[in-house]
């Protein structure tokens, strides 16, 4: 009797370590497959016509997903457009929420030119802000015999932000791929450091399919860094997001050349 209850006995103890077995060769525990996983990642599809006859009612879209999920309750999308050259001149437009993850406004523009816009949308604690343009009847070139005149020597674009705020940010002269590169930005709001504000850098480069961000540390007041690798060499954009409690919300835009 004896000898049938240890075989008994030792029979479990096999079946229950090979099963042990056979859920490690699995990848692990749920818990530990869960930090395995690439983090999602908030993104915009931005429809709109290439072009349009002045006065002609036009469909601003916004297809906004986080991962596989389509977002159907983003915290804000609003639209924002101008003339192109004159971005300090712009209007926001806010978006109807069609409960399906798509985000719709109509806009109509009284006079032919070249219009620029953003589809600001924030959703799941993440912003991001697709630009994309318009041409208006005959059109019309607003920028200057040297490039866009919103652009500056440094080779980034911006409009005018807020009173008193101002951002720097230190352009490294070498990035090479495949490393880790730090990205500084100095913030000063009334000519003092602007601190605890939240900073994001978004990446991205359109023929490597890349999408990214960075988060940032205060490492000194006022003073946000990051750090990114960047895959392959090219040019890549990379926009500079600053918002606080207190609403502000800032932009800047950057293009850095990747050996």
């Amino acid at each position: 009797m004896k000898k049938c209850i240890w075989t008994v006995l030792i029979g479990t103890a096999i079946l229950l370590f090979i099963s042990a077995c056979g859920d490690n060769s699995n990848g692990g525990t749920a818990d530990e497959n869960a930090e395995n996983e690439e983090p999602a990642v908030l993104e915009v599809e931005f429809d709109l016509p290439e072009s349009a006859e002045a006065g002609e009612t036009v469909e601003l879209k916004a297809t906004v997903t986080y991962g596989d999920e389509l977002v159907e309750d983003a915290d804000e999308v609003v639209f924002e457009h101008w003339e192109q050259g004159n971005e300090d001149d712009s209007t926001m437009v806010e978006a109807t929420n069609n409960e399906d993850g798509t985000y719709t406004a109509d806009v109509s523009f009284d006079e032919d030119g070249v219009y620029e816009m953003y589809a600001h949308t924030t959703a799941r604690e993440m912003h991001t802000m697709p630009k994309k343009s318009i041409t208006i009847g005959d059109g019309g070139s607003q920028e200057s015999e040297n490039g866009d005149e919103s652009q500056d020597a440094s080779g980034h674009e911006h409009g005018d932000h807020a009173d008193g705020f101002s951002m720097d940010f230190a352009q490294s002269e070498n990035v090479s791929s495949g490393k880790e590169t730090d990205l500084t930005v100095q913030l000063q709001m009334d000519n003092e450091p602007l601190e605890e504000a939240n900073v994001q850098y978004e990446i991205t480069n359109d023929d490597l399919d890349i999408h990214e961000w960075a988060e940032t540390d205060e490492t000194e007041a006022g003073e946000y860094t990051g750090s990114y690798s960047f895959e392959e060499a090219g040019t890549y954009n990379m926009t500079i997001h600053v918002k606080n409690d207190d609403g502000l919300h800032e932009h800047e835009e950057h293009e850095i050349e990747v050996n």
